[in-house]
């Protein structure tokens, strides 16, 4: 596998949303795209600590403007940005550093500008453990991640 694909797309969820089980769509961290459940999703609605708290338009802007700055500092190439109302995509490239970490950096760093800007995310997780990254190994699949963002994401009906 390659360690530094020409880009990557980065998925995560707001702490609470898209829950194993849940019926709009849910991966597993090892076995992918997985049915829906609901009693699944109900016993882990009931394990959540905090209430969900969902993104306004402001919280959004906090996470992309909060990203654009980490990744400018690091030099790495954001094609495109989405702060969703309970997830974000991004699409990066980031050569010479490991996926996984690409992904943290971000999470951790719209994180601190969520606590800074709205005190409701004080002391409580602000997103789901982890997330999906995808290897984009062609600049075509980069181009259908972009499009992707810019024009399915409106049309899928996910943020609520």
């Amino acid at each position: 596998m390659n360690d530094s694909p020409l880009g990557l797309f980065i998925t995560w969820t707001v702490y609470g949303t898209f829950l194993p089980g849940d019926a709009r769509h849910w991966r597993h961290r090892t076995g992918g795209e997985q049915p829906s459940s609901a009693g699944l999703q109900r016993w882990n609605q009931q394990r959540l600590n905090h209430p969900v708290v969902l993104l306004n338009d402001d919280m959004r802007q906090v996470v992309n403007d909060s990203i654009a700055g980490m990744t400018d500092f690091r030099d790495w190439t954001i094609w495109n940005i989405q702060a969703r109302t309970n997830h974000v995509h991004i699409v990066v490239s980031a050569p010479g550093y490991r996926p996984a970490l690409v992904r943290d950096q971000m999470k951790a760093q719209a994180t601190r500008g969520l606590r800074r800007s709205f005190p409701v995310f004080v002391d409580r997780p602000v997103w789901t453990t982890k997330g999906d990254v995808q290897y984009l190994d062609r600049e075509a699949d980069i181009e259908t991640c972009v499009r992707y963002l810019t024009e399915a994401q409106d049309r899928k009906g996910r943020d609520q």
